[in-house]
């Protein structure tokens, strides 16, 4: 077993409220950065809420489509996280 690099971290993105996907702006496969938006959710109010990264990494898979009603909690998407630290020092 080869300890050195072999790992792979995966994260999460969530639904923050209930509503309706109104866009998705980015494609499986695609890399994404720290604070960028990728999802706009229509909330029950008619208001929108913007669902940022909180994490770098590659999109492994998304798990809702343009007009999909969610929850809080629910998954939109996976992502294979960078293994490197990002930031100021």
């Amino acid at each position: 077993m080869n300890l050195e690099g072999d790992y792979m971290y995966y994260g999460v993105l969530l639904s923050p409220c209930f509503g309706k996907v109104e866009s998705i702006t980015f494609a499986d496969a695609e890399r994404i950065y720290e604070w960028e938006p990728l999802f706009t959710i229509r909330r029950e109010d008619g208001s929108m809420e913007v669902v940022q990264a909180a994490l770098s990494g590659k999109i492994e898979s998304i798990e809702v489509q343009l007009g999909d009603i969610v929850i809080p909690g629910m998954v939109l998407a996976y992502v294979k996280e960078d293994l490197f630290v990002t930031g100021s020092d």
